[in-house]
């Protein structure tokens, strides 16, 4: 059993920047795939990013391109999103996801992954 625990979310002002954390347990982290999803009230969670085994992969969701950074430290079983320029339609809860899968076609769906954490609020003020 996988344990995942977001932090960092809060109350920042447009253009803005916050860094999510997301901790892990386990002593296998270094052989999940991580993601990053996000559910604004009222709609489906979406994808945000997904950094590989090695991190040597990134993929992101075109609204964030260019403004999104994951990242993980595998020694400290961490995976982060570094999110500058924020916008209020980035409003939502963040969750972290983890896959024991190599990284794939499949990386992007809500379904492809294995443990999910309990969300951290980000909230984008205009």
């Amino acid at each position: 059993q996988v344990q995942l625990v977001e932090s960092g979310g809060g109350l920042v002002q447009a253009g803005g920047s916050l860094r999510l954390s997301c901790a892990t347990s386990g002593r296998t982290f270094n052989m999940y795939t991580m993601g990053w999803f996000r559910q604004a009230p009222g709609k489906e969670r979406e994808f945000v990013a997904i950094i590989s085994w090695s991190g040597t992969r990134t993929y992101y969701a075109d609204p964030v391109k260019g403004r999104f950074a994951i990242s993980r430290d595998n020694a400290k079983n961490a995976v982060y999103l570094q999110m500058n320029n924020l916008k209020p339609e980035d409003t939502a809860v963040y969750y972290c996801a983890a896959a024991m899968k190599p990284y794939g076609s499949s990386s992007s769906r809500r379904e492809w992954y294995d443990y999910w954490g309990q969300g951290t609020q980000v909230t984008v003020s205009s």
